[in-house]
């Protein structure tokens, strides 16, 4: 029999950075390791990932690390934790492990372990065991994970919908799910981000009768914007042009290696031909593909939108057209996005979140995967607390008793000893790292509240040069600010900062020292400055002064 704890690193109460972690007497499977993208609040935070000091403290116990599938939401802080702890398996298919390579340096992918799994092969791992099966959701080769253990299997079901016209290497195995649920499953972690929504997702995550719709309205150039790794859309978008005489030109590096290399694999269908190049960018029979960077969402729509980018220009007669629904998240973003295309001139279209859904379970989905996983304990992820709760409630509907039903938050503990809910109170410390750019560091909460200060109220530089001798004032101080005031009409200002600074410095300036204590200085200008600036202007602006000796 087993002690086994249950809790997530990231994705309760929040969309994406997912990372769930079950430990099964000290042997640790890590289920996904995502982000999230940021929604403005921090400054210039480019995405957010979890602290995994756990995987850093717990690595020779890790088994590896179970990728369900190729979205960032659930593998885009696998390079941030191979760069500090490249020992850690990750396991994945084919084309989940070959996205993550993407995004590791050359160094990294030396020494890390990338291992390929096949869906419906068992991985052994001493007593426990990890069993992978195939489900449906907006990438190929995406997996449910049963984790075996001596006390029943605990299942995370990854992202996924249940819909018959999927086929292939998108198909679900109800078979293997319905035959784990007849061995008996101890735990079920699933998703929760539709459980508010009424029926099945499908057909509502399929759009091509809306693409087919877009593209024959158009009278001049489309460019359409897909989600990074969003392989169906990207499908459904090449089987609608291949019935017009319009062709797509693929913008981006990334985006053209990812369709070459999932043509090459059989992952997208695609007639090449139907492919034009940079000299088909200006026809209007032109469907332009651009898709959003790992750091920001429709990042590359925004810098055509801002007449930054060196090949597209938006015109008046342009077509505009945003392929996926919007999600909790990027609303905003998305909104103000249509507004300026729309001063621009140009057509704006979208995916009514309303009628089109990702490939997400929605609530009669989520009914079929209990029916069929049949678990003693349920346990809902990822999705925003108020999913959580929703669907909780449909477990209890389906005969799920309340006390098994697990509402945690990220770090809460769900323990099970012999199988049975110990009610435990433990927690692990869980935070979140900011990642600002290619940094691989913590921005912390310093930089964030200096970012703020300098975004609300400016900055003001003091200089003064010393005689390196005898100490005295040389030369300033001088009065430099930015974002603070307006200069060419506050002299007066000016030249009273001056002044009290002047005075501020010689004052700690002892006569016949020999040497000056420079954080003393700093730190008296500072204070000075700062109770006369918000006095006469009730602003606070970042100080900072330089004193240099000549």
């Amino acid at each position: 029999m087993s002690k086994i704890k249950i809790f997530a690193l990231g994705g309760l109460n929040e969309n994406g950075k997912n990372m769930y972690v079950v430990d099964v007497d000290n042997d640790i499977f890590i289920f996904d390791a995502g982000l999230k993208y940021d929604n403005d609040l921090n400054l210039g935070i480019d995405y957010i990932i979890p602290n995994f000091d756990y995987v850093i403290k717990n690595k020779k116990n890790i088994k590896g690390i179970f990728l369900t599938h190729g979205h960032e939401g659930n593998m885009g802080a696998v390079p941030d934790i191979l760069e500090k702890v490249p020992e850690v398996p990750i396991f994945g298919t084919k084309l989940t492990l070959e996205i993550v390579k993407r995004d590791l340096d050359k160094e990294t992918l030396q020494k890390c372990m990338l291992i390929e799994i096949k869906p419906h092969v068992k991985q052994d791992f001493g007593k426990n065991s990890i069993f992978p099966i195939a489900v449906t959701h907006s990438i190929p080769d995406s997996l449910c994970y049963v984790l075996y253990t001596e006390d029943g299997a605990i299942v995370y079901t990854g992202d996924f919908v249940f819909d018959s016209t999927m086929m292939g290497s998108y198909k679900t195995d109800i078979g293997k799910l319905a035959y784990v649920g007849k061995q008996g499953v101890l735990c079920l972690l699933c998703e929760s981000f539709y459980a508010e929504r009424p029926g099945h997702t499908s057909p509502q995550n399929r759009v091509s009768d809306f693409i087919k719709e877009v593209i024959n309205k158009a009278q001049d150039r489309i460019i359409a914007t897909v989600f990074p790794a969003h392989y169906y859309r990207i499908q459904e978008i090449f089987n609608e042009v291949s019935k017009t005489h319009r062709k797509i030109v693929v913008m981006g590096k990334p985006l053209q290696e990812l369709i070459n290399s999932a043509i090459n694999e059989g992952y997208l269908t695609i007639d090449r031909e139907k492919i034009g190049t940079l000299a088909d960018l200006e026809n209007k029979n032109t469907i332009v593909l651009i898709s959003d960077e790992k750091e920001k969402p429709f990042a590359n729509l925004e810098r055509i939108i801002n007449g930054f980018d060196k090949y597209i220009s938006i015109r008046e007669t342009d077509t505009i057209f945003i392929t996926e629904p919007s999600y909790p998240g990027i609303e905003k973003r998305l909104a103000v996005i249509m507004d300026e295309i729309a001063m621009l001139g140009a057509d704006a279209i979208c995916l009514s979140s309303k009628k089109h859904l990702l490939h997400h379970s929605s609530r009669e989905d989520l009914m079929l995967m209990i029916n069929l996983m049949n678990p003693k304990y349920y346990f809902p992820v990822k999705g925003e607390y108020r999913n959580q709760y929703a669907n909780a409630e449909i477990a209890e509907e389906l005969g799920i008793p309340k006390e098994n039903i697990i509402l945690k938050l990220n770090g809460d503990v769900l323990e099970l000893i012999d199988g049975q809910n110990t009610n435990s109170m433990e927690h692990i410390e869980v935070d979140e790292i900011l990642i600002d750019g290619k940094s691989q560091d913590d921005i912390g909460n310093l930089v964030l509240r200096d970012r703020e200060m300098l975004g609300q109220n400016g900055i003001v530089i003091i200089s003064c040069t010393l005689d390196k001798t005898t100490k005295k004032i040389l030369g300033g101080p001088e009065i430099l600010t930015r974002g603070f005031i307006y200069v060419k009409e506050s002299q007066d200002l000016l030249e009273e900062t001056k002044a009290l600074a002047k005075e501020v410095i010689e004052s700690d300036i002892k006569e016949d020292s020999k040497r000056v204590d420079y954080s003393k200085i700093k730190n008296d200008v500072r204070e000075s400055l700062g109770q006369f600036f918000y006095k006469e202007t009730e602003a606070k602006p970042m100080i900072i002064t330089v004193i240099q000796e000549v």
